[in-house]
C-alpha cells in the first residue's frame, strides 16, 4: 500500500487544486479592489512569538520543535502576531493607515474533523494605525467584498460583539474568573445548556445569575440587528453595568450606524456570545457564520490595540480577521457555489495531421507570448481524441489542417456553441 498523508493532512488534487487556487484568486483580487496589500511571513517562527500572546487554546495547538541550532521554534499556528512583528520593525517609516492581507499555510495540532484539518489555508485582512471605529467598519465591508467575490453572496453575516461589554456583563453578574467566564461565553452555541450552565457558575455566577444570561443569550437566536439594540442594551443597563461596559455599548451602536452607511445594514448583528479566543483583542470582536446549516463560524476577527507593543513597537492600534480554506469551502460546496477547476483555457492547437505538430508547437508558443492561455496535444493522438480533451479543457480549438494551411487560413472552433469559421493565420495571435 502507497504512502497516505498524515492524519489531519489533505492531498488537492487536479481539479481540487485548481479550483482552491481559483478561490484564492477572487479573494485576492477583492482585497485589492478594497486597498489592501499582500503581505508574506515565514511559515517557521520562534516559539516565543506566541507564549502568552495567542491565548490558551492555541498555545497547546501549536506544533513546536527545536530546530538544529537548538532554538525552539513553530510552524506558524496564525498570521496575527508575524505581523504585528513585521510592522513593529517597519513602524517609523511605513505611512498610516497600513492595510494588509496575507494568504498563508498554517498548522495546528487539533483533533480534525470536518471543516478542521491540522494544516490549512487561511486569508487575513487587517488595518493598523486607525483608532477609530472607521477601521471596523472598512474591514468588514472588505470582508464582504472578498467573500462575495469567492461566491458566498448571500449565504452569511456577520456576528459582532464588544469584549469590554462582555467583561462588564460578567462583572455585573459576579464572575471572579473572567477568563473562565469567556471560555463558557464562546462555546454557548457549541454545548448544552446544563454544561453552559455548569461552567457559567464555575466562574463565579450564582445559579439565578447563570439561569438569568442564559435566558438572555437564548433570546438572542441567531443576531439582534441594529433596530433591535436599543431595547436590548437598555435591559443590559438594568444590571448596573460600569462605565467600561457602557462604552462597549456605544462602540456597538455606532459600529451597527456605520455599517448601514457601508451597505452592509442586511448583514450586521449584534451577538452577546462571541467573544473569541485569542488573549489579545482588545474590544470589537466578530465573526462571519452561515445563515443556512449549523451556522458556523466562516471567520473570526477583532480588534487588537496592544499588540504591537508587544514586539517592541509603537502603540498601534489594530484590527483584523481571518478566513479559513475548510469552512469557506463547505459553505459554497453546500450552496453548489465551488468551481469545478480553474478557469477553462483560452485556446487549444489540434494538428489535424501528423506533418502539423511542428506547426501547432510554433503557434502555441506564439499564443503563449501573447497572454494567451493554450494547450496542445504531446501524445500524438489522434484528431478525434485531440479534439475531445479540447472540449474537456479550453473554450476555443484552433484547427491546424493542411489544405487551409496552404492558403494561409486555421479554422477557430468554439467548443460550446460547436460553431467554426476561419480566419487568417496571420490574426490569431493578437498583436503587441
Amino acid at each position: 500500500m502507497p504512502p497516505q498523508p498524515l492524519r489531519g493532512f489533505r492531498d488537492y488534487p487536479p481539479p481540487s487544486a485548481g479550483a482552491r487556487s481559483e478561490i484564492r484568486r477572487r479573494m485576492r483580487s477583492a482585497a485589492r479592489r478594497a486597498g489592501f496589500q499582500e503581505l508574506e511571513t515565514p511559515s517557521v517562527e520562534p516559539l516565543d512569538l506566541y507564549r502568552e500572546k495567542s491565548g490558551d487554546e492555541i498555545a497547546s495547538q501549536v506544533w513546536a520543535f527545536r530546530d538544529k541550532g537548538d532554538r525552539e521554534v513553530a510552524l506558524t499556528p496564525e498570521t496575527t502576531p508575524s505581523l504585528a512583528r513585521v510592522f513593529a520593525e517597519r513602524a517609523v517609516a511605513e505611512p498610516l493607515p497600513v492595510k494588509w492581507f496575507t494568504v498563508a499555510r498554517l498548522w495546528r495540532y487539533e483533533e480534525p474533523q470536518a471543516g478542521r484539518t491540522r494544516e490549512f489555508l487561511q486569508f487575513n485582512l487587517d488595518i493598523l494605525g486607525v483608532a477609530g471605529l472607521e477601521a471596523e467598519i472598512d474591514l468588514l465591508a472588505a470582508a464582504g467584498l472578498v467573500l462575495d467575490a469567492a461566491g458566498a453572496e448571500g449565504l452569511y453575516a456577520f456576528r459582532v460583539n464588544d469584549r469590554a461589554l462582555a467583561e462588564g456583563i460578567g462583572r455585573a453578574l459576579g464572575a471572579r474568573e473572567t477568563a473562565r467566564f469567556f471560555r463558557a461565553v464562546d462555546q454557548f452555541r457549541k454545548m448544552d445548556r446544563s454544561a453552559f450552565l455548569r461552567e457559567l457558575e464555575a466562574s463565579g455566577l450564582s445559579d439565578d445569575r447563570a439561569r438569568e444570561l442564559t435566558e438572555l443569550f437564548t433570546t438572542v437566536g441567531t443576531g439582534l440587528p441594529a433596530s433591535a439594540l436599543p431595547a436590548y442594551f437598555e435591559r443590559l443597563q438594568d444590571w448596573g453595568l460600569d462605565p467600561a461596559a457602557r462604552a462597549g455599548i456605544d462602540r456597538l451602536q455606532r459600529m451597527a450606524a456605520g455599517a448601514g452607511a457601508a451597505g452592509l445594514g442586511d448583514r450586521w448583528v449584534f451577538d452577546p456570545t462571541v467573544v473569541r479566543g485569542l488573549a489579545y483583542y482588545t474590544s470589537s470582536v466578530f465573526e462571519a457564520f452561515a445563515r443556512s446549516g449549523d451556522g458556523r463560524a466562516l471567520f473570526g476577527g477583532g480588534r487588537y490595540d496592544r499588540l504591537v507593543e508587544l514586539f517592541g513597537g509603537p502603540p498601534t492600534p489594530a484590527v483584523g480577521l481571518a478566513i479559513g480554506d475548510q469552512t469557506l469551502e463547505q459553505l459554497l460546496r453546500s450552496a453548489g457555489r465551488w468551481p469545478d477547476g480553474e478557469p477553462l483555457l483560452d485556446l487549444y492547437v489540434v494538428a489535424m495531421a501528423p506533418e502539423l505538430r511542428a506547426e501547432a508547437i510554433r503557434l502555441t508558443a506564439e499564443l503563449r507570448s501573447a497572454g494567451r492561455s493554450v494547450d496542445l496535444d504531446l501524445m500524438g493522438r489522434s484528431v478525434g481524441r485531440q479534439l475531445k480533451e479540447a472540449g474537456r479543457r479550453a473554450r476555443q480549438a484552433v484547427l491546424l489542417a493542411p489544405r487551409e494551411l496552404e492558403r494561409g487560413v486555421v479554422l477557430v472552433r468554439d467548443l460550446t456553441t460547436g460553431d467554426q469559421v476561419e480566419r487568417p493565420r496571420s490574426s490569431v495571435v493578437p498583436s503587441a
